[in-house]
């Protein structure tokens, strides 16, 4: 009896590994090509370079700002930017592994 269950686990196994592996190749097929690909990447493109334009903006200093203001807002700024772009990573590298 514990050979048959063991034998059943293991054919189990091989069966589900060879779906996955069918599975794979399946997406992989250029007939599964998805065409939102390239507008994903120009989208991305695009949040990237407002994001860039937006931080270069708040670094620079105001008339009306002392020098610790300045550099305790510069210092925020950059957390916020770092942020900001470690989430767009996020988001592309997720749309990545989803595809």
């Amino acid at each position: 009896m514990k050979s048959f269950v063991k034998k059943g686990i293991i054919y189990s196994l091989i069966g589900i590994m060879q779906l996955g592996i069918g599975a794979s190749v399946i997406e992989a097929s250029p007939k599964h090509e998805n065409r939102h690909h390239k507008q994903h990447w120009d989208n991305r493109d695009h949040e990237i370079q407002e994001e860039r334009a937006r931080h270069e903006r708040e670094m620079e200093r105001r008339d009306h700002e002392e020098e610790w203001q300045w550099k305790e807002r510069q210092e925020r700024e950059k957390e916020h930017h770092e942020e900001v772009m470690r989430t767009l990573g996020g988001i592309a590298l997720l749309y990545i592994l989803t595809q």
